[in-house]
């Protein structure tokens, strides 16, 4: 009778925990996102992030607040989890001894001023993603991007496809992170290079790189919370408690990176119900006084998806 054989189990790689917000704002006419205090390798930005601690944090919700608390100062609203982001590549080289990291990603909403912009560290986030603003047209990038994702489409079958699909002119704002991915397959933003995912750095930055894969993380914080406009009155959390009609109008066209027809968004508000007038008027306009208008929080108990599909 032969002896059963033993099998030595591979030894556990250690993981780490991590947790990354997201934290979006929009002041005037800007979509903006939090940057933390402390940027690192070589200066990129970094959202704020840090480990999840079991024995400090209850929850991992806790965590990131604590995180955020200590390294931006900034107030967070709105919160709910993104995915969680756990490819090999994201912190590893070769040779690398350190654990593997995975962090879960958030979404956040939160209001800003000016003042308080400046000193947060609030960046417009088409400085990161510079093709996804359609607000005055087509963006001039294309014409950088598009010759170098063409060679690399007639490289492979089906590549075309795809690039037609993402970056042609009849786009899903809510695709951000598809195109990021593309482009990030492609080769052609430079944490593909830094991830050693292409052998050469790319051409000319499409966008500002961010630390480790926090571009990644804010793909997808920008196509959940286009999505999210449609069915959820979400905007409202970027919003001060009483505005103008046209200020709402340009936070939609911030987050969503389009132009939307002025009459065909009022006709839109007005047969949600989901603002409801103050009764004041905003004299600081640059034209004729404004109706001002709050946010009707019936509506969120009157049908369940009370959301501007514009």
């Amino acid at each position: 009778m032969s002896k059963a054989r033993k099998t030595v189990a591979a030894p556990l790689l250690p993981v780490e925990l991590g947790l990354t917000a997201a934290i979006v704002a929009v002041n005037g006419a800007r979509p903006l996102i939090l940057t933390a205090r402390a940027e690192s390798e070589e200066g990129r930005a970094a959202l704020p992030s840090g480990p999840f601690d079991p024995l400090t944090h209850r929850t991992l919700e806790i965590g990131l607040r604590a995180w955020v608390a200590e390294q931006t100062g900034a107030p967070m609203g709105y919160v709910e989890q993104l995915y969680t982001f756990g490819d090999r590549g994201r912190h590893a080289q070769a040779g690398d001894v350190a654990p593997h990291a995975v962090s879960v990603g958030y979404l956040a909403l939160t209001r800003v001023s000016q003042r308080a912009e400046a000193a947060a560290g609030f960046r417009d986030w088409h400085e990161f993603f510079p093709w996804e603003d359609w607000r005055e047209g087509r963006p001039a990038i294309l014409d950088a991007i598009l010759p170098r994702l063409d060679a690399w489409a007639d490289a492979a079958p089906g590549r075309a496809e795809r690039v037609g699909l993402l970056f042609g002119e009849r786009r899903d704002e809510e695709r951000t992170l598809e195109r990021y991915e593309l482009l990030y397959e492609a080769g052609l933003v430079e944490e593909a290079w830094r991830d050693g995912r292409v052998d050469k750095k790319p051409g000319p930055a499409l966008g500002a790189a961010m630390r480790l894969d926090h571009r990644r993380i804010l793909a997808t914080a920008m196509g959940r919370l286009r999505a999210k406009l449609k069915y959820r009155p979400v905007v409202f959390e970027l919003m001060p408690p009483s505005f103008t009609l046209t200020a709402l109008q340009r936070t939609v066209e911030a987050v969503a990176g389009r132009q939307i027809h002025k009459q065909n968004f009022r006709r839109l508000v007005e047969s949600t119900d989901l603002v409801e007038p103050t009764g004041d008027l905003a004299h600081q306009t640059g034209g004729r006084p404004a109706a001002l208008y709050r946010f009707r929080r019936a509506v969120v108990a009157e049908r369940p998806a009370p959301g501007l599909r514009v």
